[in-house]
């Protein structure tokens, strides 16, 4: 039997990960790689889009989490209330799950030699909650890409509901397209060096962690704060100097909704 506090685990976890894991939402496949074209060489932001719309569609059929085992890579993180866990461990727990969101993506930034991507985008749950999710993707030796790392949390507070519309027939009613923004490192000269990422404090053991890419052009970095906030950036060399492409500090769903 398991624990009150296993089980506020396990049902943190299923609602990190349910955050990004049903219902495909936002542009066409086309129209996100049109949007995305002109990336160079292997980096191409596109190709992160795409295996997140495979991965929701194959959530919505088989189950998210069956579909977010077969899309995990090895030693894969997930990061719940309590800090992150190796996902291996809690996913035959959370496969009979019924939480579901619909998720899309508003950002990617990867590596110059497309290594690593970061993705960012925004959810909204099946209890209406919305809130913004962060997934680390790493390429595979096939060329397709797993995720190694996922987190997110609610808004809070939460924005006010959208107003309907109102239409009457015969109107027509033009929606806009979200726009999804791709950020790729610069990919060094010959002989060029990549000048180090800024420094940045480490806290204490076990509450951080921070990873380079095999080119040395992107950095991201987890962080499990005292008061709970799940802390993640992404930073990317560009044209000379380090930028940051993506920076969250997310509460944890059932942390940020009282009832709960």
């Amino acid at each position: 039997m398991k624990t009150t506090v296993q089980l506020l685990l396990l049902t943190g976890l299923a609602t990190t990960l349910a955050a990004c894991s049903s219902g495909p939402r936002g542009p066409s496949r086309a129209v996100i790689e049109r949007a995305l074209t002109g990336a160079p060489g292997a980096a191409q932001p596109s190709t992160i889009v795409s295996t997140e719309i495979a991965y929701t569609r194959d959530a919505s059929e088989r189950g998210q989490f069956v579909a977010a085992a077969d899309f995990a890579a090895p030693g894969a993180l997930i990061h719940g209330r309590n800090g992150p866990v190796v996902f291996a461990t809690v996913a035959a727990a959370l496969q009979n799950s019924d939480i579901s969101s619909e998720w899309e993506s508003r950002a990617v930034v990867m590596s110059c030699d497309g290594q690593i991507a970061v993705s960012q985008g925004r959810f909204v749950d099946q209890d209406g909650f919305v809130g913004n999710y962060v997934t680390t993707w790493i390429r595979q030796n096939d060329n397709s890409y797993k995720w190694t790392y996922d987190v997110a949390g609610r808004d809070n507070p939460q924005p006010p509901p959208r107003r309907e519309l109102e239409t009457e027939e015969g109107d027509i009613v033009v929606t806009a397209i979200d726009s999804i923004k791709g950020l790729v490192a610069t990919c060094p000269g010959r002989g060029e060096t990549i000048p180090p990422p800024p420094a940045l404090p480490i806290g204490e053991v076990g509450a951080a962690d921070a990873q380079l890419s095999r080119d040395g052009t992107l950095r991201w970095r987890w962080e499990h704060r005292a008061d709970g906030i799940k802390y993640v950036t992404a930073e990317y060399f560009y044209e000379g100097q380090w930028l940051t492409g993506i920076e969250e500090s997310l509460v944890s769903p059932l942390e940020s909704s009282p009832e709960e």
